[in-house]
């Protein structure tokens, strides 16, 4: 059994070492590719405020967060549900920095990243020199971002589930590279169309001589299947 956590995360700002912490973590389980249903979501009280810089990509406010559980409430619950799951992370570098420094500082075991798969380094790997955001890459594969207004860890699972499955099955890859392909090929059959100019229907018909040589070859036919 292959157990896989698609994890995200919203904070207040970049760098932990900056007092900046961690304000919601979602977790969606997978199981052999396969999402379960079961769903981690919390929102954290980061005692601190949230900056307005912040504040504007994700839409999570102080105010929201005052009557929320602090991250030593969760943790042991965070840490129960990614036992023994390998988490894909978008960014992993950035979302593990973050829960690591957490953990740390409650002298809980930190996450190792033998146990992380970063789909950021899979994209520039598979698409070098292309925009590897997770916004690009779910355009690339023609995953709808009408949910995603704001950034938000729930939102951004659902949409890494589908770019992950896209980044680890060529055959998805194949298929929205013929999706394109197919796509430009009409394009073009309908510019030809449209150039070429209007002609008349031609129209065929026999004169009397070839009628009447035909009706003589018929009589020489013997029991002819159409008489039956």
């Amino acid at each position: 059994m292959k157990r896989e956590i698609i994890l995200d995360t919203e904070t207040t700002g970049l760098k932990p070492e900056q007092g900046h912490k961690v304000i919601e973590i979602c977790g969606m389980e997978v199981i052999n590719g396969i999402t379960t249903g079961k769903i981690f979501h919390t929102f954290i009280n980061p005692e601190r405020d949230v900056p307005y810089e912040a504040f504007r990509i994700h839409g999570i406010s102080s105010e929201f967060l005052a009557d929320k559980d602090i991250f030593s409430k969760i943790a042991p619950s965070f840490i129960e549900f990614i036992a023994d799951a390998t988490l894909i992370i978008h960014n992993a570098k950035f979302d593990i920095g973050f829960l690591n420094y957490e953990l740390k500082s409650l002298s809980h075991p930190i996450i190792s990243f033998d146990n992380v798969i970063d789909t950021l380094s899979m994209a520039r790997k598979k698409f070098p020199g292309s925009p590897a955001s997770l916004d690009a890459l779910c355009k690339r594969f023609k995953i709808s971002l009408s949910k995603r207004d704001k950034h938000g860890a729930l939102v951004d699972v659902e949409l890494l589930y589908e770019v992950y499955k896209h980044l680890i099955d060529d055959r998805l890859l194949i298929k929205t590279d013929n999706q394109k392909k197919e796509i430009e090929i009409v394009k073009q059959i309908n510019i030809e169309k449209n150039d070429k100019p209007y002609r008349e229907a031609r129209i065929y018909s026999c004169s009397a001589e070839e009628l009447e040589a035909h009706a003589e070859f018929i009589k020489k036919i013997k029991e002819p299947i159409w008489n039956n």
